[in-house]
């Protein structure tokens, strides 16, 4: 489960911002992020705190809710094309095996839930976080191999996806916040708060 939780917080150095473009939440080069897509996951992961005991869990909500889930689908984005770039690929077979792996910790699909509204993940985005933790590591292997230091592996993997961006020309929708060049990193807007509802309202 650490390695879904820490996605989380890798996530949140990656998100590359620019111009609105009417349906979509971003783009990556040709690849559109869709703001359906970003809302229908807040409304699954809102949908299924319902279910579950979260009085001690520490949740976000409103716009920094809507960013993160901004970010899983932009990040993910950025890590196939890197992968593409380095020749490296991320099978269904090994998403598969890393799931079954994380159900094992979690106890079963039973306890999926609860460990999924935790970590702040819709259960539809799970392949989607599993793949990208999966094209992490192997981009990480990689730059071991050419002896970047465990150390230095976060800072290197952030140049690369910051240039894998540049390159393809990343966009973001200003409903959902503003580029901050400084940080790598999107501001909330305060117009996202009104973006986050439970899909059955």
């Amino acid at each position: 489960m650490k390695k879904i939780l820490a996605i989380t917080a890798v996530v949140a150095t990656f998100l590359l911002a620019g111009c609105s473009q009417i349906g979509a939440a971003a783009t990556v080069g040709d690849t559109k992020i869709t703001q359906a897509l970003v809302q229908g996951s807040v409304d699954s992961i809102l949908s299924e705190r319902a279910k579950v005991d979260t009085s001690q869990m520490q949740l976000e909500t409103g716009a920094s809710l809507n960013v993160s889930q901004l970010r899983f689908p932009l990040l993910g984005t950025l890590f196939r094309e890197l992968g593409q770039e380095l020749k490296i690929n991320v099978t269904k077979a090994e998403v598969d095996t890393r799931r079954a792996s994380i159900l094992e910790q979690v106890g079963g699909e039973a306890g999926l839930p609860t460990a999924l509204v935790n970590a702040g993940i819709a259960p539809q985005d799970l392949d989607r976080y599993i793949e990208a933790i999966a094209y992490s590591d192997k981009i990480s292997q990689k730059l071991v191999a050419a002896g970047v230091t465990e150390d230095q592996l976060g800072v290197e993997i952030q140049k690369l996806v910051v240039a894998k961006a540049k390159e393809l020309g990343v966009t973001i929708n200003p409903r959902y916040g503003k580029w901050d060049p400084t940080t790598a990193d999107v501001i909330p807007a305060d117009s996202a708060e009104s973006a986050v509802t439970p899909a059955d309202k």
